[in-house]
């Protein structure tokens, strides 16, 4: 989705996805951190053009939320946040933390989709 704004930006909306190595506060936040690092850096977000993030986790991580770790990175905490259970799929990647950001680009910027860890097989164009 692409929605064009007042001056040069846009609505663009980024995906992206990683592997936390179990199911601890500390493996969880290790990899949301290096995800949303990713998402940035690899986009040149500019943060209060990040408007909000939501993630899906698999069913075998519930140890902490996601975004109350986000929430505390890059002083995000003016951003939209939502945690969501990602529906169960046989044979999905263990431990995986899924993102769909909005965020407000420059309108001939291109997108690039972080996918870390474990989780680049999902997206392996995009890694």
């Amino acid at each position: 989705m692409i929605e064009k704004f007042e001056g040069n930006y846009q609505l663009t909306i980024i995906r992206g996805a990683t592997t936390a190595k179990d199911n601890s506060v500390k493996e969880i936040e290790s990899a949301v951190v290096e995800l949303i690092e990713e998402l940035i850096t690899r986009n040149n977000i500019v943060v209060n053009n990040l408007l909000s993030i939501t993630f899906t986790v698999t069913n075998d991580l519930d140890a902490c939320f996601p975004a109350s770790i986000a929430r505390k990175c890059k002083s995000l905490d003016s951003v939209a946040f939502l945690d969501c259970q990602q529906m169960y799929v046989p044979n999905d990647i263990d431990f995986c933390i899924r993102l769909m950001a909005q965020v407000l680009l420059p309108a001939d910027q291109s997108v690039n989709h972080p996918y870390l860890r474990g989780a680049s097989k999902l997206r392996a164009d995009r890694c």
